[in-house]
């Protein structure tokens, strides 16, 4: 197709070339012509809307401090419409950042954005806040950018070639089964026990390849249950009995489903150094426990979090706090079992100086549940894996667990 132009040249031509070069302007810039508008941005409640008058793009949110702020980024939009504030934001501004729109939320007290999610047709942006302390706000600010992913599945109507994306998504799984509970006293507290992996995940293998993490940890978790009956004390569960797989979430959800009084997920560790052995107890960080408390409070159906609560009308900020206060406790009582299985483990089995230590791990995120992640040593190491792997060693193991957990309740029914 011949491009030349000539000012001598007909009005149509020059027009069509304008046009052109418009279009070819706005192409390398990254902009398209045909961008989306801000038609409205409201605060309702703990929630920020965002319309939009055509399926949006890519979005990302972050915090800013002094002073503090939320910004929302959208690719290929334009500012413009209404705005109007309300609860922890004081102010709504908008302007045009780089090759799209930016929202600026100026806040009354410190909040952060727990979810941000696009509506089907990907013309609404919902961000879903929660008010905190000027600490928290300062280590969420300090993890950067939230990603927020336009749907998969609609027709961008403005584009010049409109095309329309679809996938399969399977049918949701059906909850796992629950298991067996052993023991008939009901006034007993439960423990669930937890092996690790299983299935098509082994987990780590022993150097000599005679050892499977997910085997050594069906085995100590039977070997833990049978010395937990034999106490009278407790009635225990175990998540798997056999050789299947389940996720993490499917692991901690059976304990919750159960209503447990202690979760106690059963590990082999593993290193690239050979030499390192011992047990470690994992509990939750305080900085991952944030930040699950802060998704479990943003979500609509807020039914069943905390202990079977609803907090589906309570006010937001209520919400938040009632979480929070339970996963701090569930957090400090995860802790003192920790520090109680170091001590009981100590004189019976290899263990780490730093017994306990703490990390973002999903199988430990129940509100309401103390958990605890018990790598019982090393598998990575030969001697740490023949020990787990006799009768002895495990044995041994079962009895620290035994007399950690015993302790655990009687101290805590004395408390009462």
């Amino acid at each position: 197709m011949y491009l030349g132009w000539t000012p001598h040249g007909p009005a149509r031509h020059i027009a069509r070339v304008l046009l052109f070069l418009a279009f070819l302007s706005g192409w390398l810039s990254g902009a398209p012509s045909w961008a989306q508008v801000i038609e409205d941005v409201r605060v309702q409640g703990d929630r920020v809307i965002v319309r939009f008058d055509a399926p949006a793009g890519q979005a990302s949110a972050f915090l800013l401090g002094g002073p503090q702020r939320i910004a929302l980024d959208v690719q290929g939009a334009r500012p413009g419409g209404r705005s109007a504030a309300g609860g922890a934001v004081a102010g709504v501004r908008q302007g045009r950042h780089e090759t799209g729109a930016r929202v600026v939320l100026d806040l009354a007290r410190p909040a952060i954005v727990t979810e941000g999610s696009f509506g089907s047709d990907g013309r609404t942006l919902t961000l879903e806040l929660r008010t905190v302390d000027a600490s928290r706000f300062a280590r969420a600010a300090a993890e950067g950018r939230m990603q927020i992913l336009p749907p998969f599945n609609y027709v961008q109507a403005n584009s010049r070639s409109s095309y329309r994306e679809t996938m399969r998504v399977p049918p949701p799984r059906p909850a796992a089964e629950l298991p067996r509970v052993y023991g008939n006293d009901d006034t007993r507290p439960l423990v669930v026990i937890d092996a690790g992996h299983g299935g098509h995940d082994p987990g780590a293998i022993s150097p000599d390849g005679a050892h499977q993490e997910k085997v050594l940890t069906l085995e100590l978790a039977h070997a833990i249950k049978d010395a937990l009956l034999a106490s009278g004390r407790v009635r225990v569960a175990m998540t798997r009995e056999d050789d299947r797989f389940l996720i993490l979430q499917e692991r901690y959800g059976i304990a919750r489903r159960l209503g447990a009084d202690l979760f106690i997920s059963v590990h082999c560790d593993s290193a690239g150094n050979h030499d390192a052995s011992g047990a470690t107890a994992y509990t939750l960080s305080e900085v991952a426990s944030d930040r699950e408390a802060a998704r479990l409070a943003a979500r609509e159906n807020r039914a069943d979090i905390i202990s079977g609560v609803d907090l589906r009308d309570q006010n937001p900020d209520i919400s938040s706090i009632l979480i929070d206060l339970t996963q701090r406790e569930t957090m400090n009582i995860s802790a003192r079992f920790a520090r109680l299985l170091g001590r009981e483990a100590e004189p019976l089995i290899p263990t780490r100086t730093n017994f306990h230590r703490m990390a973002s791990l999903v199988v430990l995120k129940a509100p309401d549940m103390p958990s605890v992640l018990f790598e019982t040593g090393y598998i990575s190491n030969a001697e740490n894996a023949r020990f787990l792997a006799s009768e002895a060693g495990q044995e041994r193991i079962a009895q620290s667990v035994r007399q950690a957990v015993e302790i655990h309740f009687a101290t805590r029914l004395a408390a009462r």
